[in-house]
């Protein structure tokens, strides 16, 4: 099994230490490699991999939602969130987003609970933020959007059954922002008052905690989770079309 992770940066990525342990656990003969693609060659760098013999790779940051032009289908939740985060190279190219699940079940793991009923504020309107709003739409989750770009916040809070940031914060945020944004004083303020702060980001790009100058989960829960996800989806089909040769 050829796999490999693009995206920029990478080389921070964990992805090939969490791929490498899922290939031995699995039995499989595989490699999993992190490959630097700049914004703007996405689409042609998944066309060119595909030619190359890849069975799947993973997308991140930036090239999310430039992928979906090389995509021939697409699952539910990379339709709604409009991005694509894991392809499987088969009959055709597939397009999926395990982001959202990956958000869903880290908090569920933390919470030791679903995340039914309870309020989720996310800050930010990308690309994640999207796979994590269409997961968490389908759980009866209160859910709450804060973004710099009011009429990106409207258009989510409307696609996705959610509100404008509230009043009184919500007991659970989750950050998907760069790492480089900085937040206004009161949503700082705010956000120190939730019960469970996740940010998206890991390892060095997790910075909110510096912030909010408070405890915050950093995404290697929701990395190693979306990632088992984005493996299962190779593997799934993989054998599928295995089967389907024979």
């Amino acid at each position: 099994m050829k796999l490999a992770l693009i995206g920029d940066p990478v080389a921070h990525s964990r992805s090939p230490e969490l791929h490498g342990q899922f290939l031995e656990e699995a039995g499989i003969e595989g490699t999993y490699v992190v490959i630097r693609v700049p914004k703007g060659g996405g689409a042609d760098a998944v066309r060119r991999l595909r030619e190359e013999g890849y069975t799947g790779v993973n997308v991140t940051t930036p090239l999310k939602e430039e992928v979906l032009a090389a995509c021939e289908s697409l699952d539910e939740d990379a339709r709604m969130s409009e991005a694509v985060n894991t392809i499987f190279f088969g009959g055709k190219v597939m397009g999926s987003n395990t982001d959202g699940v990956g958000a869903r079940k880290a908090l569920e793991t933390i919470l030791g609970q679903p995340v039914a009923l309870e309020r989720i504020g996310i800050l930010g309107t990308g690309a994640t933020a999207r796979a994590i709003l269409a997961q968490l739409h389908e759980t009866d989750a209160y859910t709450y959007v804060w973004g710099r770009d009011h009429d990106k916040v409207l258009a989510l809070c409307d696609r996705f059954e959610a509100q404008q940031w509230p009043e009184s914060p919500p007991e659970i945020v989750i950050a998907t922002l760069p790492p480089s944004t900085e937040l206004p004083k009161h949503i700082l303020e705010q956000v120190r008052k939730a019960e469970l702060v996740m940010d998206t980001n890991y390892g060095e790009r997790s910075n909110i905690e510096r912030l909010l100058l408070r405890e915050v989960v950093t995404g290697d829960l929701m990395l190693e989770a979306q990632a088992r996800a984005s493996f299962d989806f190779w593997l799934a089909h993989a054998q599928e079309q295995a089967e389907e040769i024979l």
